[in-house]
């Protein structure tokens, strides 16, 4: 009789995926109708409001649901009339933007395509709820943490910020059945023990140290086995897990604790793609998610395939990487020494400059995203000595070059690495890119 029920799922999953939407038709969906036009991180809390009112035009639901610590407006977007209680927020990190401008999109979507079958299928099945930007001061500093200088996602036990009590309150008036905790991850987060990044990481969130496996948390690793084999047909290899430590102050671990069994989703960085490509990538996943859930073909997926997801690595990547430079210190010109210089960007706006540091001198195993040939070389720092978490200021001088590192003056280097781009004389080293 199992087996019976079993593949009548089945099929009747089938039939209902051959008039729903794949992930390439979400792709394409995106391509059309997004309305995002800033980039992630340059959104500030008047273009959230923008946003917001475009939603609100087209009749979606909206409300004003709290106030930040600095009294900026926080709103709740809500669409839907099913039963199943889906619950969303984004940006409770000021300084992690790319969901926010996923959920516009998503929301945009839904509302403006009502008639189609695929829409109507999540329509009927739940009502999804939604806070985009739950920490407008941070988003509006690009700085993590409120103004309080507390780490909202470390506030769930002591609600000392208005931004924690807000989010925990509207998680116990409507008690969702699943949340979907929304991030940014450091962008050179790499899946598994490879060089590639990790774009997007998925953790199914527990709510006890001990892992405890619920309905809800094996239903949610078939969703999340859904929204992996999704983006790996945009993505492949660039999908990680993120640590499911656990941490008994943090809101995705407390959502599931209190009953509402939650996803966390990190958008790391993809070399060679700007932010508007990662805001694609969250809106196919999580439209994919939905679509999953309403036509509930999610149950022909195994929760064994979540954990066939590599798990995120760190240290193994690094934004640029000069090979086999001849370093100077000023202050010893007689003891140079020859070595890898990796340098690592700081998170910033897009619309600002890239701060850098170096983030290691010596034999690099690792890769840089960008990598140089420096061997040719002489380098001395811009400002300060090359040495680890200094100013990845560089300037280079050709060793055919006779040097007078004692002078007071240094003679017009012949190329200049400053705020990580070529100021002069890139056009002199051979550029390696990965593939």
């Amino acid at each position: 009789m199992k087996t019976v029920s079993t593949l009548a799922l089945i099929l009747t999953a089938f039939i209902m995926q051959m008039a729903a939407q794949t992930p390439a038709e979400f792709a394409a969906i995106w391509d059309r109708e997004h309305v995002s036009n800033i980039l992630p991180s340059n959104v500030r809390h008047k273009d959230l409001q923008n946003y917001l009112d475009g939603l609100k035009q087209l009749g979606v639901k909206l409300n004003e649901v709290g106030r930040s610590y600095a009294n900026r407006e926080i709103y709740q977007v809500e669409w839907g009339r099913g039963p199943l209680k889906v619950f969303l927020w984004s940006q409770m990190h000021g300084d992690e933007p790319t969901a926010t401008s996923a959920l516009i999109d998503i929301f945009t979507v839904l509302q403006k395509n009502r008639d189609a079958a695929w829409v109507k299928a999540i329509e009927e099945k739940m009502t999804i709820r939604a806070v985009p930007m739950l920490n407008p001061d941070g988003a509006e500093l690009f700085i993590r943490r409120s103004l309080q200088g507390i780490d909202i996602n470390r506030d769930a036990r002591d609600l000392a910020t208005p931004e924690a009590r807000l989010l925990k309150s509207l998680r116990d008036e409507w008690q969702p059945h699943i949340g979907f905790n929304l991030h940014n991850q450091n962008s050179l987060t790499a899946a598994g023990p490879t060089d590639k990044q990790a774009a997007i990481s998925f953790l199914v969130v527990y709510g006890d140290e001990a892992k405890t496996e619920t309905e809800g948390h094996t239903r949610n690793k078939r969703i999340v086995a859904v929204m992996t084999e999704a983006l790996y047909q945009f993505i492949p290899g660039h999908v990680g897990r993120y640590d499911d430590g656990w941490t008994p102050t943090a809101f995705g671990d407390n959502f599931s604790a209190w009953g509402t069994p939650t996803i966390l989703i990190e958008t790391g960085g993809l070399h060679g793609r700007d932010e508007m490509y990662l805001v694609k990538m969250n809106f196919i996943a999580m439209m994919t998610a939905f679509r999953a859930i309403a036509d509930e073909s999610e149950k022909i997926y195994s929760p064994a395939n979540y954990d066939l997801i590599p798990r995120n690595t760190g240290g193994r990547l690094m934004n640029v990487v000069f090979r086999g430079a001849t370093i100077i210190d000023r202050a010893a010109p007689d003891k140079t020494v020859t070595a890898d210089i990796g340098i690592n960007y700081v998170r910033r706006r897009e619309s600002f400059m890239t701060p850098t540091t170096i983030r290691r001198v010596g034999a690099i195993g690792g890769k840089g995203l960008v990598e140089y040939d420096a061997s040719g070389f002489y380098v001395s720092g811009r400002m300060q000595p090359v040495r680890e978490g200094n100013y990845g200021e560089l300037y280079f001088y050709k060793k055919s070059r006779a040097i007078d590192w004692t002078a007071e003056e240094l003679p017009e280097p012949d190329a200049i690495y400053s705020l990580g781009q070529w100021t002069k004389g890139g056009e002199l080293f051979e550029k390696n890119k990965p593939e």
